[in-house]
């Protein structure tokens, strides 16, 4: 390890311990704030919660985010030009600040989706700068903003989006740390506290709800960080690609299906297959459950593997996808089923 890289250990170090303190203390400030302000989702047909619960406790994420990753991004060691830092910044806090907009007051699609998308076109423009071809830049505009919104769509049971933000940057910081790229690692690894910071009050029976301020940042943050692993060293996309292969599944097969049947799509609903494990009558631990089992016994081996065997990345990604694309489809085959049995029952 070079003096320089040593010399960072101990203020990365910092960086992760405080953006958990700083999230877990803005968190518990929000639950306040939201009481005060009457922020609150209320149950319904579509929701899966039964009692009014506060909303936008994901400020404490965005707000450990936006305080800790420049300390990791900005050492003498990293890798990172300072336009890039700031661009990953900026579009973060764009993507908060119209979550935060739409918590406290809901706005049309469009003004939302326009944010978005112009959030991840800087981002992306910074990003391709450097040695990546600018063909790429469409890719990762689309890639970016349907990572904001699957994770959105995501949010809908306690515990569950904070689980997966602490799973997949913690996978995408083992993988930086791996090759050598401790500022990125360090910077994965405060996005990981800080998701754990929230989840302490977000785990069943949640305290608080995330909100869109929060849902959108680590939509944009995990792909932020999946795309900077590309620009360091293409076949890494593959394995960070496998470690997010639950939400990705889940979101994508559930709004192609929406779209097919010819629904709203964009509406809210409870379709996704969390949402029908809970209808199912599991409690929101067991269904986050599901998703961690998926994570460390099947997409965190595959990664490992396409990690260490860079020739077979892309066959373990499409190995991964297809695996959960099965199991998505015999599971809430199986549990529709179960619903339906259950109404025959109910009514002879």
């Amino acid at each position: 390890m070079s003096d320089a890289i040593a010399a960072g250990v101990g203020p990365i170090a910092l960086a992760v311990l405080s953006a958990f303190l700083v999230a877990l203390g803005v968190v518990r400030a929000s639950i306040a704030y939201a009481h005060r302000r009457g922020m609150f989702d209320q149950p319904g047909q579509r929701r899966s919660h039964t009692i009014p619960t506060p909303r936008g406790g994901g400020i404490g994420i965005v707000i450990a985010a936006l305080l800790t990753m420049p300390i990791c991004l900005l050492q003498p060691s990293s890798f990172w030009p300072l336009h890039l830092t700031v661009m990953l910044l900026f579009a973060t806090a764009m993507i908060a600040l119209i979550g935060w907009w739409d918590d406290h007051n809901s706005l049309p699609v469009l003004p939302r989706f326009g944010v978005q998308l112009l959030a991840v076109a800087l981002f992306s423009l910074a990003l391709v700068g450097g040695p990546l071809s600018w063909l790429w830049l469409p890719l990762w505009i689309v890639g970016g903003t349907w990572s904001v919104n699957l994770h959105n769509f995501m949010d809908g049971i306690d515990g569950l989006l904070a689980q997966q933000g602490m799973y997949v940057a913690c996978g995408l910081a083992v993988l930086a740390g791996c090759t050598g790229q401790l500022a990125l690692a360090g910077t994965a690894a405060c996005v990981a506290a800080a998701c754990l910071g929230f989840w302490y009050y977000n785990r069943s029976p949640a305290r608080i709800f995330m909100g869109d301020v929060g849902s959108g940042a680590i939509g944009l943050l995990l792909f932020a960080l999946t795309a900077m692993l590309w620009r360091l060293h293409w076949p890494l996309v593959w394995p960070a690609l496998i470690l997010s292969s639950a939400f990705v599944t889940d979101a994508s097969l559930t709004l192609l299906t929406r779209m097919l049947a010819g629904r709203r799509w964009y509406a809210a609903h409870r379709e996704h297959l969390y949402q029908w494990i809970v209808r199912r009558g599991h409690t929101h631990a067991a269904s986050s459950a599901w998703y961690l089992g998926w994570n460390l016994l099947v997409a965190a081996p595959l990664a490992w593997l396409a990690f260490e065997k860079p020739g077979m990345g892309l066959l373990a990604c499409i190995v991964t996808y297809a695996i959960a694309a099965v199991v998505w489809a015999c599971a809430k085959r199986r549990l529709i089923k179960r619903d339906r049995y259950k109404v025959r029952h109910v009514h002879t």
